[in-house]
């Protein structure tokens, strides 16, 4: 299903005209697509649809509240990774029963916090972070629920920066190990409940066989566990289903369902997912306005107005997102098309968009960067004192606004004086 497309000569967000909405609340903007949104999370439902699976999306992905709500209404849990992700999926009225909690260095007031919540798991990384949760456990006379969460040396196709399963990596714990501390647990962790096996290898991967390679070496260490006490009830796999950026290549979701619902139902475990992207990531476009076109001797800029604080993933993964101009024009060329690169006004060579793209603008057109649901607005800065974008969720023929646009009295309006005196 395409949620964005042309109609006649204008690009659309389900029933709404884009343009329109870049006149109405201005450029950068945000536009997302709730029927895209509800589509790519049943289609998870779908595809893993064992009766014991929970489907949790990953917070980090696109955290605004109004589209964890929508999530959750219609039966999400939440992967969070940290105290202010806990606060929205409050804010979003999730049980604690359909919450995850991963992330290295979670601090001992977020713990509490989520001890406080009663969190389905506690996805762990380090023995350190083990002990702390079974104090602050013990001192609140419970037992905590806890995953370990797996290292399993598993390489993948993706970015170096997002490859989190390699044993050089600072997630999870060596498998061997793994299994020592949950066989010795009784002892040296009273208050902790060992009752899962997590693993996350990265994102945005587009095939199998390193889910499985990792999966499968979860299983056997589950099998190894559960033979001498049968403990382990949960298996989270994680999430990093890739999308299809360049409209070429689709991730093969069924087939990875179906070979993880043998792997798990014939054990009788609880499967948890976490996508992410999978299903935010092609719910967003972020318009944009052309300032300027500058022709220089080697290379054609269109400048826009947004920048790499908007849009950090091309400066920061060299990721690929299409362009596209919100009118197309049959006849009429305003200039010729030669390769351009789009680029933002940040002083940075980096501050790009797009690089090499061909399009036919003239300055003050329109342009859409699609699929930019996840890691876009989640990942933005106010770098060059620039104000953060608005954000408006289309549903058919209705625009809702679910985050203001910044402004310049937002930029300073926590930096006022406050004298400290010094003490001896």
């Amino acid at each position: 299903m395409n949620f964005f497309s042309y109609k006649g000569a204008s690009f659309y967000c389900e029933d709404i005209e884009l343009s329109k909405l870049a006149v109405q609340f201005g450029t950068p903007l945000y536009v997302y697509s709730q029927s895209c949104l509800k589509y790519n999370f049943f289609k998870i439902k779908k595809a893993f649809s064992y009766p014991s699976t929970l489907v949790c999306y990953s917070v980090k992905a696109n955290s605004n509240v109004n589209i964890l709500k929508l999530l959750v209404k219609e039966g999400a849990g939440l992967d969070v990774v940290s105290g202010g992700e806990l606060y929205r999926a409050d804010i979003a009225g999730c049980t604690g029963k359909k919450i995850v909690y991963a992330s290295v260095g979670k601090t001992e007031s977020e713990i509490r916090r989520a001890l406080n919540k009663k969190i389905l798991l506690f996805n762990v990384e380090s023995e350190p972070e083990l002990r702390l949760i079974n104090n602050l456990a013990c001192g609140n006379k419970r037992k905590a629920d806890v995953a370990l969460r797996i290292n399993p040396d598993v390489s993948s196709l993706t970015h170096k920066y997002t490859i989190t399963g390699r044993k050089e990596s600072k997630f999870g714990i060596d498998i061997p190990r793994v299994q020592e501390i949950i066989l010795s647990s009784a002892q040296v962790y009273p208050c902790v409940n060992f009752c899962g096996i997590h693993l996350h290898i990265g994102s945005q991967i587009m095939e199998t066989a390193p889910f499985l390679k990792a999966i499968k070496k979860a299983i056997v260490l589950i099998d190894s566990i559960n033979r001498r006490r049968r403990i382990i009830r949960y298996l989270d796999i994680g999430g990093g289903f890739g999308i299809d950026y360049e409209g070429q290549k689709k991730f093969p979701l069924a087939k990875l369902a179906s070979e993880v619902t043998r792997l798990v139902s014939s054990r009788h475990l609880h499967l948890i997912v976490e996508p992410g992207r999978y299903i935010v990531g092609a719910a967003g476009v972020l318009l944009t306005k052309v300032i300027y076109i500058k022709e220089t001797p080697p290379k054609r800029f269109i400048i826009v107005d947004a920048a790499m604080n908007d849009l950090i993933r091309p400066s920061l993964y060299g990721a690929y997102h299409r362009v596209v101009p919100l009118k197309r024009r049959r006849r009429q060329r305003f200039v010729s098309s030669p390769d351009s690169d789009i680029v933002g006004p940040i002083c940075e060579s980096g501050d790009f968009l797009a690089r090499g793209v061909k399009l036919e603008v003239k300055e003050g057109d329109y342009l859409a960067i699609r699929d930019v649901g996840a890691y876009g607005f989640s990942m933005a800065s106010n770098y060059n004192s620039r104000p953060k974008p608005a954000e408006v969720l289309v549903d058919g023929c209705k625009v809702k606004l679910i985050r203001k646009r910044e402004t310049w009295e937002d930029l300073v309006a926590k930096e006022g004086e406050r004298d400290l005196n010094c003490t001896s």
